[in-house]
């Protein structure tokens, strides 16, 4: 199995510029791009994610290019396309990585309506599987970096995908999306932890990503059964506390989660009504980040 981190510099590079195929859980994305930050951000975040052999099939074709034609004179400016569609404006040069990152984000809850799509991460361990729907702000993906720092098996940061056959949740592994000061926290918190390069002033602040880890990566084949959604929220000086969430207010709550619960109409409702039965739902707040992974991983079903 070929894995990225087993490319030079220059091979990687040439890879590129010809179209490198990424294997991401059950997902391929063919790359296209000449900017040194998507280069360096992959080399740095998806080393052990396995290559697709060259000249085969992708799910996505995707470019993260430099502008040309007037936009240039704007300043050096990139953009992210799906075969020849741009769904977002240009952003500076910079910004590449973080905007492939959010183009794949897009690829998925755009296209990937063969599964129930949510906006939660996902993480694993004992057979305990956390589901964490979250709002701007709430903390959720400072959270599960720490979690998956702690021994958790990460199977998402942003997108929850549940299968339409059986209702478990498909792994991605992709790295952890950190912004602004939950980047400086996870730095201290673990000493493993593995950041790309900062992408400063976007519209969400700064920015950067955590590689997976070890036991992310090796699950990528293993699909889990959710056990617990969990909504957190940290609040500065609150005490950690877990709050039982009627079931029919958290389905409500879900499904505002949901990037395509109206498309899929009754198959949508029927997911989510059977993962809210499996599970046992939550209001989590917390402000001590060591006292909130305690009390998450004291957990049972």
């Amino acid at each position: 199995m070929l894995t990225l981190g087993m490319l030079a510099p220059a091979e990687l590079g040439q890879r590129l510029h010809d179209g490198l195929t990424l294997r991401t859980g059950p997902f391929s994305y063919r790359i296209h791009s000449s900017c040194p930050p998507v280069a360096a951000g992959l080399a740095t975040l998806y080393a052990d994610f396995e290559l697709e052999p060259e000249g085969g099939i992708a799910d996505f074709h995707v470019h993260v290019q430099p502008v040309t034609g007037l936009r240039r004179w704007l300043g050096a400016q990139v953009e992210f396309r799906l075969d020849q569609h741009s769904p977002f404006l240009p952003l500076p040069a910079n910004h590449a990585f973080a905007l492939l990152e959010w183009g794949m984000n897009w690829c998925l809850a755009s296209q990937a309506n063969h599964y129930l799509l949510f906006h939660a991460a996902v993480l694993e361990k004992d057979g305990q599987c956390l589901v964490m729907p979250g709002d701007p702000g709430a903390g959720k993906s400072t959270l599960t970096a720490a979690l998956m720092l702690s021994g958790w098996r990460l199977l998402s940061d942003e997108m929850a995908m549940v299968d339409r056959d059986d209702g478990q949740v498909a792994p991605l592994a992709r790295p952890v999306s950190l912004k602004n000061q939950s980047i400086d926290i996870i730095r201290g918190f673990s000493p493993q932890a593995v950041l790309g390069e900062p992408a400063r002033d976007t519209h969400k602040g700064t920015v950067s990503h955590l590689r997976a880890s070890v036991a992310s990566m090796t699950g990528q084949q293993q699909q889990a059964r959710p056990t617990q959604l969990i909504f957190p929220r940290w609040r500065a000086g609150a005490s950690t506390q877990l709050t039982p969430v009627p079931k029919a207010q958290a389905f409500e709550r879900l499904a505002g989660h949901a990037f395509n619960y109206s498309m899929l109409g009754r198959v949508g409702f029927e997911l989510t009504a059977a993962l809210i039965d499996s599970c046992r739902c939550w209001d989590f707040c917390y402000c001590d980040l060591a006292e909130g992974l305690a009390t998450l991983g004291g957990l049972k079903s």
